[in-house]
Parts: structure tokens; sequence; C-alpha cells
């Protein structure tokens, strides 16, 4: 069965922004969905959310992963970790990198192995976002991973309220 799983950021909940039409849009075309709530979501910390979401999430050849913001490198860590190739993951506002302090990212990711791990990758950012998950982070991460690039104009966050 096809399946997806959609992560949420920093401070979000599985209602957030668009997350819910998403979820409805899916199981329209037959998917099942998963939008968990992550633990702690006012700081995002790998150790919790990494097995959280192995744990609970179905990882196989029919599995689209949707990752906004905070949630877009724990797509990138599940890639790293699962030995299945799956359908697509989708990086909506994502990062690998930041100026401040964060738990989420990874010290270094392993490329190669993300690449194996996904057979079609789409990211998306915008020019202006204001927490630092622009156009520059998913062009960065295009160009080590290949798939395709969105880069929006003027979107912001793609989901946020500041």
């Amino acid at each position: 069965m096809k399946n997806a799983i959609i992560f949420h950021g920093t401070s979000c909940t599985p209602n957030s922004f668009w997350f819910p039409s998403i979820k409805t849009a899916l199981e329209n075309n037959g998917y099942s969905v998963w939008v968990p709530q992550l633990p702690d979501p006012d700081e995002p910390d790998l150790d919790k959310w990494l097995p959280f979401a192995l744990q609970g999430g179905v990882f196989d050849e029919n599995t689209i992963l949707i990752g906004h913001s905070a949630g877009s490198p724990l797509v990138l860590s599940i890639l790293e970790k699962i030995n299945v190739v799956i359908d697509r993951a989708i990086l909506v506002a994502g990062y690998t990198h930041t100026d401040g302090n964060s738990k989420i990212l990874q010290e270094k990711y392993n490329w190669e192995k993300i690449k194996k791990s996904v057979k079609d990758l789409i990211f998306i950012n915008s020019d202006n976002d204001p927490w630092g998950c622009d156009h520059k982070q998913g062009l960065e991460m295009w160009g080590k991973l290949g798939g395709t690039i969105i880069l929006r104009e003027g979107e912001g966050h793609m989901g946020s309220d500041s």
C-alpha cells in the first residue's frame, strides 16, 4: 500500500499550516498517511525525533516522506538510517546547517547513503525565508543529492506564524 509520512517543524503540530490539506489530498489518492506529533516540538532533538520516527513509520518502496523546516533534516537522517529505497522525499524549507545551535542537525551527512535510499528527491525553498532555510540551503542539498529543486520567490518559510 502507498504510504506517506509528513513531519512538522519546530513548534508545530500535525494540524499546522498546510499539513491537513496535504494529508487529505494524499488520502484521496489512495495513500495511508501518518502525520505524527513529534516529541518536544519546541526543541527539536534528533536523539528524540529519529527513534520516534523510525519506530512509528513504515518505510518501503511505496513510501513518500515530506519534511517541513526541522522535519527536513529529520527526513535526511531517516534516509541515512533505513536499509530500503523509498519512492520519494520532499523537503520544504529544508536546511542542513544554521548559525545557531541546533540539536536536529547531524554534524555531517552521508550524502551517498541518503541518495541511494530514495528514488526521487524534491527540494522546495524560498528566497526570503526568515529563518535561513532559504534557496541557498536548497541549492546546496540539491547539489549534493540531485533530484528536483523548486525555488520560490517571496514565499517566506512556507508555513509560519511569524
